[in-house]
């Protein structure tokens, strides 16, 4: 069985192919559970890595996709979401939610409707990398398909 082949690796395929025949998820040699090891596997900024990190609030889950070279600013999201708490949602809740692993948690294709915001600063990249649903797969966008792609809000949530 090959990469391509795993459930969760099909689920983003699958979306992304109806979103454009022409996307692929790309196989990496090495594992990217980290934005350095995703920018280094592909020769590319670590800022155009897209971290797609699950935080917990009082009365829900949202996804922030996050540029690799940036911290999330948990202050930031809980003005934007007009909420008291928010932090990392626990591995099985990341699990539960999305239905993907802590390295591989793809901006799509999660197993739960779950609300995005979107880093504003990945704007400064022609071409954006993303999880594909494991460590070794990942799929190239541009900002503004991956603001369609997603639905998610274009906010300033980094420090």
């Amino acid at each position: 069985m090959t990469l391509l082949d795993k459930e969760p690796v099909k689920r983003v395929e699958t979306i992304l192919k109806e979103f454009d025949a022409l996307q692929k998820v790309i196989v990496l040699d090495n594992a990217a559970r980290t934005a350095e090891q995703a920018a280094t596997s592909l020769g590319c900024e670590v800022g155009a890595i897209v971290k797609s990190l699950l935080f917990k609030t009082e009365n829900t889950f949202i996804l922030c996709l996050i540029a690799g070279d940036k911290k999330a600013s948990l202050n930031k999201i809980k003005k934007t979401l007009n909420v008291k708490e928010a932090s990392m949602a626990s591995v099985d809740a990341v699990k539960n939610i999305t239905g993907y692993s802590i390295g591989g948690v793809s901006p799509i294709g999660h197993l739960n409707k779950i609300d995005i915001l979107i880093d504003n600063s990945l704007e400064r990249f022609n071409f954006l990398f993303a999880a594909a649903g494991h460590p070794n797969c990942v799929f190239k966008i541009n900002y503004t398909d991956l603001h369609k792609l997603t639905s998610g809000s274009i906010k300033e949530i980094t420090e």
